[in-house]
């Protein structure tokens, strides 16, 4: 049976335990990837690279430590521009995980992994309950890494729950890496919950209950010209864009969110 073949029936069939030993391993014939070719891939979306000035992603992954050997859980990728970069350059000696809530609908990023085996027929999909959120078997994972989610998590009262199930999911020494929109200190509750923006000491105290020891910050998200208030918080920048047609140049100027990036890491 040919890698593609069986790449395509790992997808389909469904996709082992993240704690287990993939099905298969690496060959010859798999080229080891770097970042900066994943970075550079001319299978990547369009409209994700014109974002890379507001992602960073070099800078970001270079920071959570994240190596091409490890096991990788992205929470919520969405459209799947982290796993554009993450599951080609994870391919050969590592394994990167989509956890996605369960829905019931067939994602698009899902159909994309299918479409294109030779470049994400390893990437495994993790469908969990968002109620009760659960990302494979206990200490299975050398990094978790979510973007842009968080302030999601604390206006639905559920953000606890997750960063317990990423402590959970990590090995013992594992990484938590966390990118979001961050609002000026001393941000109350509610006007985070309404803004989309959340305050670093929120997320630090809500990583440090679940056990986790914040290791270090990085400026490499940051946008000193966004100052966090907006008609329609985040909402209002790039890339939504929920503002008046009259105010475009206005807040393409300003561009994407100022963005707190911080890496915790579970002891042992």
């Amino acid at each position: 049976m040919s890698a593609a073949i069986a790449a395509v029936l790992l997808f389909a069939t469904g996709a082992p335990s993240i704690a287990q030993e993939a099905a298969t391993q690496a060959t010859p014939a798999q080229e080891d990837m770097t970042l900066a070719a994943a970075i550079a891939g001319d299978w990547r979306a369009p409209a994700n690279v014109a974002r890379d000035r507001y992602r960073h992603p070099a800078e970001t992954l270079a920071f959570f430590g994240v190596k091409p050997t490890d096991t990788v859980i992205e929470i919520n990728p969405s459209g799947g521009w982290y796993s554009e970069l993450l599951a080609p350059w994870l391919r050969a000696g590592g394994r990167y995980v989509a956890a996605v809530p369960a829905s019931g609908r067939e994602s698009p990023l899902k159909a994309k992994f299918a479409a294109a085996p030779a470049r994400y027929g390893r990437a495994q999909w993790l469908d969990y309950d968002g109620k009760a959120p659960a990302f494979g078997g206990a200490g299975s994972a050398d990094a978790v890494l979510t973007f842009r989610n968080v302030h999601n998590w604390v206006a639905a009262g559920t953000a606890d729950a997750y960063f317990k199930a990423f402590f959970d999911a990590l090995k013992p020494g594992g990484t938590l890496g966390v990118v979001d929109h961050r609002a000026k200190p001393g941000t109350d509750l509610d006007a985070m919950k309404a803004s989309g923006y959340l305050t670093e000491a929120l997320v630090i105290e809500t990583a440090t209950r679940a056990g986790f020891v914040l290791e270090a910050k990085s400026e490499a998200n940051a946008n000193p010209a966004d100052d966090a208030r907006h008609p329609n918080g985040v909402w209002t920048l790039p890339p939504t864009n929920r503002h008046e047609a009259a105010d475009d140049a206005k807040y393409q100027a300003i561009g994407e969110s100022d963005r707190m990036t911080l890496r915790f890491r579970k002891p042992g």
